[in-house]
């Protein structure tokens, strides 16, 4: 009775193997990444990587601005991007949907998300609390609002304020860098108690490492709720259909700030990024069962003990 089942048992799991196998399409076995160097994308990008490839496939990764990474999927050159914030990226990634060029997951891969102008605390105990109350202070900011990456969502909302003069901010200039060169910055107003105002976020470790206020009064400027921000994975249309078993692992990659803080902190530190979230996944292994349900390998076997063997 009991080889029975056995037999029954493995035709089973070949016969699941063998539907999984036909069900995706031979391009499916590399899946192309793409991603913005914001560290938290960085962080999810690596672990949806770690989990590809201890599942079998391969990946390759493109680093690019947002409107090339979404014009990638649309040519059919990048599978899926795992960093689309919501509303900051809406313009841009607006004419692709538009088109069908891209699709957008139904539920967020993180929900408690905040992107707005930010100051440190002690600048917001001197007074500017609000949007309104910066450009009260234009001579101790030296005029700047500081920015991120050229081309990106928060410096174009940025410079709209500026240039229609809301709150007041005419006369102010934008100063667009990288994310790490705007911190930098920030740095040196905080070691020197100067007032700064610059665009922040969470989840980030500069949540933990300084002491912040989000300015309120935004008039929704970077979306409801003064700023409430979610993140979005997107994929090819047909992603679903071509690859149903990596879809349903892009689908499961569900983050909270705090989790993704912790991932960005030693990556911020310069630590690998792959070494990062490998470890990551090791300390935290019922976040792994959740990611993994109803995900196999490429070959059709279990997906949490293949996982699980890798990370050893």
């Amino acid at each position: 009775m009991k080889s029975l089942k056995l037999v029954a048992g493995c035709c089973l799991a070949t016969l699941f193997s063998s539907s999984l196998m036909a069900a995706e399409d031979a391009s499916c076995q590399t899946v192309r990444l793409g991603a913005v160097g914001w560290t938290d994308v960085v962080a999810t990008t690596a672990v949806a990587t770690e989990l590809l490839q201890s599942l079998g496939y391969k990946t390759t990764e493109t680093q690019a601005s947002q409107q090339i990474i979404f014009s990638g999927i649309q040519k059919k050159q990048i599978d899926a991007f795992l960093g689309y914030w919501k509303p900051l990226m809406d313009d841009n990634i607006q004419p692709f949907l538009d088109k069908n060029a891209v699709k957008v997951k139904e539920q967020p891969s993180l929900a408690d998300g905040i992107s707005s102008l930010a100051v440190p605390s002690y600048t917001a105990e001197a007074g500017l609390k609000t949007y309104a109350d910066i450009a009260k202070f234009k001579d101790q900011l030296d005029g700047k609002i500081y920015g991120i990456d050229p081309g990106t969502g928060a410096n174009t909302t940025i410079q709209k304020m500026i240039d229609s003069n809301q709150f007041g901010l005419g006369g102010f200039e934008l100063i667009e860098s990288s994310e790490a060169a705007m911190l930098a910055a920030v740095g040196r107003a905080v070691r020197n108690n100067k007032p700064v105002v610059f665009f922040g976020w969470k989840p980030h470790p500069m949540n933990i490492k300084m002491d912040l206020t989000y300015l309120t009064g935004s008039e929704d400027v970077f979306g409801a709720d003064e700023g409430l921000a979610t993140v979005w994975t997107v994929t090819a249309p047909d992603y679903a259909q071509r690859c149903p078993n990596v879809d349903r692992l892009l689908t499961n990659l569900k983050f909270t700030a705090a989790q993704e803080s912790q991932l960005m902190e030693p990556i911020m530190a310069r630590e690998s990024p792959d070494k990062v979230a490998r470890e990551w996944l090791k300390a935290n292994p019922q976040v792994v069962e959740t990611f993994l349900e109803g995900v196999t390998t490429l070959d059709g076997q279990p997906a949490l003990a293949a996982v699980t063997t890798k990370l050893q």
